[in-house]
């Protein structure tokens, strides 16, 4: 009777080696995740801020550091919606929530594109970077 009990209580403790094993792994691989989508969030700001193109919004053109303004505190708002760059860029970053028009970018000497188009080309060009 002690020897099964004493299989058992190494069984049990194996299990729990085994879930907590399993629980690191999953919490270190969401903690990768995130870095990478706050990485690439990061640099999607930078690039908005950075540019010398204008960001057309509600028929009005900003500037870069007017328009990285205005996607912050749209992200900061939706951030609990988003779990992955692409959504950042849906929610914060897209269209207008008043209006529902698309936001437009106009770079010099280019077609203007919307601004989803712009920073989706963006972020393929920065992922393939690293």
């Amino acid at each position: 009777m002690a020897q099964f009990d004493e299989r058992e209580a190494m069984n049990r403790n194996n299990a729990i080696k085994i879930v907590l094993s399993i629980l690191i792994l999953m919490f270190s691989g969401l903690c990768f995740a995130a870095d990478v989508q706050q990485s690439e969030i990061n640099h999607l700001l930078q690039y908005i801020e950075r540019t010398n193109c204008k960001q057309e919004r509600n028929g009005t053109e900003y500037s870069g550091a007017e328009a990285v303004a205005h996607v912050q505190k749209k992200y900061a708002y939706f951030k609990d919606k988003i779990h992955g760059t692409e959504e950042f860029i849906m929610y914060s970053a897209t269209k207008s929530e008043v209006s529902g028009k698309p936001y437009t970018v106009h770079c010099p000497g280019q077609p203007a594109i919307n601004s989803r188009d712009w920073l989706l080309k963006e972020l393929s060009r920065f992922r393939q970077k690293k």
